[in-house]
């Protein structure tokens, strides 16, 4: 099939296509790193060229507005998770908490705690088995050497299950858990395993229009013996660590089947989810029932998660008493902030220097510290260590300022350097 020279949008779309405009901005392909997304999207059309198989042509237009389209409520498949951005693999066992019995984020604790198991997909391949039918039913199992680890959604009540330590949390779902959910993605689930699959991944950017992302449609593709087409997205912006963003999506039914983020530094994908089966008939009901096994532990996450909020309030009181954190005034007063956009937005963060005052991480056993972790670079600001992987640089500067996102060690030097001014 011969592929189409891009060519040029000079204006808003009218009619049917405006339509499909406001509804395709909707969804977004993200650059989900360090919790810095980026939102603005250029769009500049092409066509799918060659490739098996032969599909009809389709501008990214066209393509974005059938993902936003789509209306799958219920699938079943098997998930492929790859993640490489250049941490050391957890060994088992570990995690945020700790999966042996220490505490979740949300205090739920145990093995069975969604926020434990984030940690564990940072690194190496995982197996997923997903399953949906509407809002309110969801089931994503991560599939183990020895032991699985399942989420279930159904209706009123959420379960983490792990079968390993035979232990389990149960929640009670929010009134407005589905609000907004992409429809066939599990997005009733707790804060655990959500943007774990293609449809997840692939509906946080194509939000809003801009210039500094071009997106073009690559070759066609097979997914989990489907026909696809590809969306190609890649950064105008230079200073951003990502090369580009495939995903390929459902010839048939407008369904992400398949995320892949490359870096700029070239090598393999720093982020691949795909399916690897998939089948868009009803799943069974009982597929989403759950009842505890005998003899397991059962932790009542809604309570655990209160006893939670009411500790971490005491400890953020505690760090005000002591002067060690001050509202949310940006870098230089302390908490979070957000500098530039897209690609190349950069979170900042003020954290206690400690006892010592300015430029206390520098020194003693501190300073050795971090000097073996990351390498010492300097600029007007002063000077700090910069810490990399594949896709996300941080710069912590010696008074205890962070600045991390998915750009390159200048952009982040910069970045401080500004801030002084």
């Amino acid at each position: 099939m011969p592929r189409n020279e891009p060519t040029e949008v000079t204006g808003e779309w009218d009619g049917e296509r405006s339509t499909k405009r406001r509804k395709a901005m909707r969804y977004a392909v993200p650059v989900a790193v360090a919790g810095v997304t980026a939102a603005t999207i250029g769009l500049v059309p092409a066509f799918a060229g060659s490739g098996s198989p032969d599909l009809p042509k389709i501008s990214a237009q066209d393509l974005i507005a059938k993902i936003a389209k789509s209306d799958v409520q219920q699938l079943s498949g098997t998930v492929q998770v790859t993640t490489d951005l250049g941490l050391p693999a957890l060994p088992a066992g570990m995690g945020a908490g700790g999966f042996g019995g220490g505490q979740g984020r949300d205090g739920a604790g145990g093995a069975a705690s969604p926020q434990s198991k984030l940690t564990e997909l940072a690194s190496g391949t995982h197996t997923l088995r997903v399953a949906v039918d509407g809002p309110d039913k969801q089931r994503v199992s991560i599939v183990g050497n020895s032991a699985d680890y399942t989420l279930i959604h159904n209706g009123k009540d959420v379960w983490a299950y792990d079968s390993g330590s035979n232990s389990a949390v149960h929640h009670t779902a929010p009134r407005d858990a589905h609000h907004g959910a992409h429809r066939g993605a599990p997005e009733g689930l707790p804060q655990g395993l959500q943007n774990a699959t293609p449809q997840d991944l692939a509906k946080e950017a194509l939000k809003a229009a801009g210039d500094t992302t071009s997106v073009t449609v690559g070759d066609t593709a097979k997914v989990a013996g489907r026909d696809a087409y590809q969306l190609v997205i890649k950064p105008k912006q230079a200073a951003s660590t990502v090369g580009s963003i495939r995903v390929a999506v459902d010839a048939a039914n407008g369904v992400p089947l398949k995320f892949t983020l490359t870096p700029k530094s070239g090598g393999s994908a720093a982020i691949d989810v795909g399916y690897t089966r998939v089948d868009f008939a009803r799943p069974a009901a009982d597929t989403f029932a759950f009842t505890p096994p005998k003899g397991a532990k059962v932790v009542n996450g809604d309570r655990a998660a209160e006893q939670a909020a009411r500790e971490h309030g005491k400890e953020l009181k505690g760090l005000k008493d002591h002067k060690g954190l001050d509202g949310h005034k940006g870098p230089k007063g302390g908490g979070f902030q957000v500098i530039g956009k897209g690609w190349t937005s950069i979170a900042t963060l003020k954290t206690p220097a400690g006892p010592g005052g300015k430029d206390q991480l520098a020194k003693g056993d501190a300073g050795k510290f971090l000097d073996s972790l990351g390498s010492k670079v300097t600029g007007s600001f002063g000077s700090g260590h910069l810490f990399s992987t594949r896709l996300v640089n941080a710069l912590m500067t010696d008074d205890g300022t962070v600045y991390v996102g998915a750009v390159d060690k200048q952009a982040l030097i910069a970045a401080a350097d500004a801030a002084k001014k």
